[in-house]
């Protein structure tokens, strides 16, 4: 968690990354592991929840949001297989919820496994519940990249490597855009910690404070990444202070200069903490005014930017265990 080293990375060098990054995957470089999902996530591993709880015979509104009404059907379904009915998406329950598709399958579960590939592997295909040709490119394409037998079945493994893999944050929405801290487009990270940034961007701009600018969030899969101590688990994400002159996607700020606005970085942070509820561990930013109100807290190297860090319920590294 070092401080960013303001460098501008040419476009077509980070598109270069980009590329490279979607075909050429360092396999030893991880381990894939279910994200955990429970109360308060959001994002394309919720709906994959959502669809393949339907598919198992319990119907759930598929909205990319877990409510408490998502919370119930994963407590219906895991009474229902005998396992600790918590309302909490672990491994054990991501492994009885998943079901083995091919050519031949169509319903939610195929579209969980079309949202999950257009959302992780940027595929063009169309969310429409049938595992036609270009669903079989895509899974085909997904199995090479992961190192796995290219099949085309989406077998457990398949899923598990599916759905664990990061998701590159959306640079052309309507509310982030990116600054380079010198490690290209190290913009991936969970699909809920994609989702709750980019949902508290879209608020920043709609109130009229610009676009949010995200520094490093993490690489494709995770692991050491240079300048930092952690971002390793696609759980850390590092945030530009809002600007008065709303010029943050183009220069940076600090919380000691008069170019820096409190009361808008005050209101993205509220805003980040609105749209995780309960999945979000700790925010590093050194302005005393802003640690005072219990908003942020202190760690060296952070007088210009936020460290957002999100968590998960059941996550391996208690350092990022809600």
């Amino acid at each position: 968690m070092r401080p960013d080293r303001r460098r501008t990375l040419p476009l077509a060098v980070a598109f270069a990354a980009l590329l490279l990054s979607a075909v050429v995957p360092d396999a030893a470089a991880y381990t894939a592991r279910f994200p955990t999902q429970s109360l308060g996530d959001r994002g394309a591993d919720v709906r994959a929840v959502q669809g393949l709880l339907t598919a198992q015979g319990v119907p759930t509104s598929v909205n990319g949001l877990f409510t408490p009404a998502t919370a119930t059907a994963v407590k219906t379904f895991q009474t229902a297989n005998g396992l600790t009915a918590n309302g909490v998406v672990g491994d054990a329950t991501w492994a009885r919820l998943i079901v083995q598709l091919d050519t031949s399958s169509t319903g939610p579960a195929v579209v969980a496994l079309q949202t999950e590939l257009r959302a992780k592997r940027l595929s063009k295909v169309v969310a429409d519940g049938v595992f036609g040709p270009m669903t079989l490119s895509a899974v085909r394409g997904l199995q090479k990249h992961s190192g796995l037998p290219i099949t085309g079945v989406v077998d457990a493994t398949t899923w598990r490597y599916l759905i664990w893999h990061f998701q590159f944050a959306p640079m052309t929405s309507a509310g982030l855009c990116d600054y380079s801290v010198g490690n290209g487009t190290a913009n991936w990270g969970t699909a809920s910690a994609i989702a709750y940034i980019d949902l508290a961007a879209r608020r920043n701009v709609a109130a009229g404070r610009g676009r949010v600018a995200l520094g490093d969030i993490g690489l494709e899969h995770g692991g050491n990444i240079a300048g930092h101590d952690t971002h390793e688990r696609g759980l850390d994400v590092d945030v530009r202070l809002i600007r008065k002159d709303r010029a943050q996607c183009r220069v940076g700020s600090n919380y000691r200069l008069s170019s820096y606005d409190r009361s808008a970085t005050r209101a993205l942070i509220q805003a980040i903490r609105t749209f995780a509820p309960g999945h979000v561990k700790l925010i590093y930013f050194n302005d005393p005014v802003l640690i005072k109100e219990g908003l942020t807290r202190r760690f060296t190297g952070h007088d210009d930017h936020l460290h957002v860090r999100f968590c998960e319920k059941l996550h391996v590294d208690p350092r990022y265990r809600c």
